[in-house]
């Protein structure tokens, strides 16, 4: 086990009360006898040694008194600055429930009182104020070793919209998973915020508010100072992987399109989201019986999300062996202005290759016209999955597939309970943030969470561990694979499409090797691949994992 997982090996460089604030090497009253009298602890902790599972026993019992989803995230925010072991110890244990604590849905309650529940600061910021001195800013950062950076300008936080630089809870959250869920280290991972103001009138007009007090930076100079900070992680952290989050859809697409040939990058909400809704679609058909290359699936919304799902379907479909023309036939968006047709005037450029040479339609006559097998959500706009719609979508299917991936729960395009009820329990619902089990018709229906948090630790891992120069559509569809390899029969007859969330650990695990795997077939990975092939692969990356112990 490396020094940064072992605390008996602390070099004598923090002493005493020093050591009990450093949140890294900390174990409080589990300190031994030995270590106090190495350390200089005596006197400094109560007289009984104590266990990690004692910690984690009184922690929980801590978090659970708490009374608000809000309170508890405050909470566990304040373990993670005191004791770093145990708090990820805590999610990895006991993920099923405090995953919806520190990410969705309890992420964006916190972003949108970030700047209220403020404690002590966590991650990087950049300013247009900055440009010019990013690189030797970033030489303020302790670490000297950043394997994975999370970034966002806080414009699009999941389904909230503008929160400008309190959407620094979102890279804090992404990080935490990626070592919870993956195992990259804590002091590997770099929380960004590129703070360019806010067009949020609230949070301007808000005294506490502690983000650029501007209208957002746009145009050419918001694009510089982009230019800047990669250039600027580049030089800093060659090997790290830079994964673009919240950003709005027109500046996702184009800094996406900008960097994802020449550096090791990916957009969660465009490439994370279409991975884990690809496996999911993969695993519906062990359900419905459906050929994935007969499927025909419908969008509402034709955001970055929606399409980016398009664009992996695109290129599975094309993997199975049909043509581009085909392909393109099997996918159909649908907006506020109805269908995605090729005589509107009003389309962007990632739609334009999805429009259909066909009448206008509105959501409901397309569903009958088009008759898709599965029905995507993807557009913050909570309740646009009607009672007709699910109807209707169950009319023309024995078991529609509906997934409501809007983010946070509040946000969904209709709750687990709507789809079962109004499907008379047919639905394979799946949706991006939880929901508890329904009981209908003497029967339990355990909905999937489509969650992006089931493939971006384990892309990120793979990636890292065969130093990939970049990642390619081919490891995404690799990763939507493994992950959908994970379900089992059990879990399929319970009615979800993915695996437990207690078993992400492994479920990274597996994303990270096939992930990687692709990566030497592609000639993207920069190490040497392993003599012993698999087996040897995974131990490599398995010796790569932060183990959170004591």
């Amino acid at each position: 086990m490396s020094d940064k997982n072992n605390t008996c090996k602390i070099t004598g460089e923090l002493r005493g009360l020093h050591l009990l604030d450093s949140g890294t090497y900390n174990k409080s009253t589990a300190f031994t006898a030995q270590e106090r009298e190495r350390f200089g602890l005596r006197g400094l902790l109560p007289h009984k040694i104590n266990t990690q599972d004692m910690h984690q026993t009184r922690a929980l019992g801590n978090l659970r008194r708490k009374a608000y989803d809000i309170e508890k995230y405050i909470f566990l925010s304040a373990l993670q600055d005191r004791n770093e072991k145990l708090f990820y110890r805590l999610i990895i244990e006991n993920v099923d429930e405090i995953m919806p604590l520190i990410y969705t849905p309890t992420v964006g309650q916190a972003c949108k009182e970030f700047a209220h529940i403020y404690r002590r600061p966590k991650g990087f910021y950049i300013t247009p104020d900055d440009k010019g001195q990013i690189r030797s800013m970033l030489d303020n950062w302790p670490e000297d070793d950043v394997k994975v950076t999370v970034v966002t300008d806080g414009q699009r936080i999941l389904g909230l919209g503008d929160l400008g630089s309190n959407g620094m809870g979102i890279p804090i959250g992404k990080l935490a998973l990626y070592t919870a869920c993956a195992g990259i280290h804590p002091h590997e991972c770099l929380p960004v915020m590129l703070d360019v103001g806010t067009n949020n009138e609230e949070l301007l007009n808000d005294p506490l508010y502690m983000g650029y007090p501007h209208k957002r930076l746009e145009g050419q100079a918001y694009l510089d100072l982009v230019e800047e900070f990669i250039s600027a992680i580049q030089d800093k952290y060659p090997d790290s992987l830079l994964q673009f989050e919240d950003f709005l859809t027109p500046n996702a697409y184009k800094l996406l399109e900008t960097y994802r040939d020449k550096i090791l990058c990916f957009n969660d909400d465009i490439q994370g989201t279409a991975a884990v809704a690809l496996s999911g679609v993969i695993a519906s058909n062990r359900i419905t019986g459906h050929k994935f290359s007969d499927l025909r699936i419908m969008f509402l919304g034709a955001g970055s999300a929606a399409t980016g799902i398009g664009d992996l379907l695109l290129a599975a479909f094309m993997e199975e062996g049909l043509s581009h023309e085909d392909a393109v036939k099997r996918l159909w968006f649908v907006d506020q202005h109805g269908i995605i047709v090729k005589d509107r005037d009003d389309l962007m450029s990632h739609n334009i290759p999805y429009a259909h040479d066909y009448e206008q339609l509105g959501f409901v006559d397309a569903i009958n016209a088009i008759k898709p097998h599965i029905l995507i959500g993807a557009t913050g706009a909570p309740g646009t999955f009607t009672q007709e719609v699910i109807e209707t979508m169950s009319k023309i299917n024995k078991r529609p597939a509906i997934f409501a991936l809007s983010n946070p729960t509040s946000r969904a395009e209709c709750t687990a309970e709507q789809a079962y009820e109004w499907s008379n329990g047919q639905a394979i619902f799946t949706s991006g943030s939880p929901f508890g089990p329904v009981e209908l018709n003497g029967k339990t229906h355990q909905s999937g969470q489509g969650n992006n948090a089931y493939v971006f630790p384990g892309i990120g891992l793979g990636a890292v561990a065969c130093k990939a120069k970049m990642i390619d559509d081919k490891m995404f569809l690799a990763s939507a694979q493994a992950l959908a390899l994970q379900v089992s029969q059990a879990n399929l007859d319970a009615g979800t499409l993915y695996p437990p969330l207690a078993d992400i650990r492994e479920v990274s695990l597996a994303i990270a090797i096939a992930v990687a795997q692709q990566a030497y077939k592609s000639g993207l990975a920069q190490l040497e691949e392993p003599l012993e092939g698999a087996a040897d692969l995974k131990a490599h990356i398995e010796a790569l994992m932060y183990q959170p112990y004591y």
